[in-house]
């Protein structure tokens, strides 16, 4: 499409593409949360395991919907603040890994990755290692 026959109005940096853009790092891209809201990194599987058995999407899938691990990436300002609502402190941390359920939260797509944002009171449970709730036939 010809630019001059555009009917969308742009602003010339954004449109010409010729302005270099700093690269951003990966964990730049992470959007900072709001208010009571954790940024999540869903745990992937390899599509082989441990014996080299080539696994199926559907037996992927399966899998990571089971379990649903993930690692707080971020956690927002106002996260387990509340001491009527969470009166033995936070439940989890930046780095941990948690458990959440099949549908929480919001899911985002960065760089063909997803990320998850929930809300504080959506984790189900702290996880030490990952490796030690997955099954064994995947690992």
């Amino acid at each position: 499409m010809n630019k001059s026959a555009s009917k969308l109005i742009m602003p010339k940096h954004i449109w010409d593409g010729k302005k270099e853009e700093k690269q951003k790092k990966d964990i730049e891209k992470v959007p900072k949360p709001t208010g009571y809201r954790l940024v999540l990194f869903p745990l992937k599987l390899e599509g082989k395991t441990a014996g080299g058995v080539l696994l199926t999407d559907t037996a992927i899938e399966q899998a990571s919907i089971a379990t649903n691990i993930c690692k707080v990436i971020a956690v927002g300002p106002d996260a387990y603040m509340d001491k009527d609502k969470f009166p033995n402190g936070a439940w989890c941390k930046k780095d941990d890994w948690i458990i959440i359920t099949k549908y929480a939260g919001a899911r985002l797509s960065i760089d063909g990755g997803e990320l998850r944002i929930i809300n504080d009171d959506e984790v189900l449970a702290v996880v030490e290692d990952p490796r030690d709730i997955l099954p064994a036939n995947l690992m």
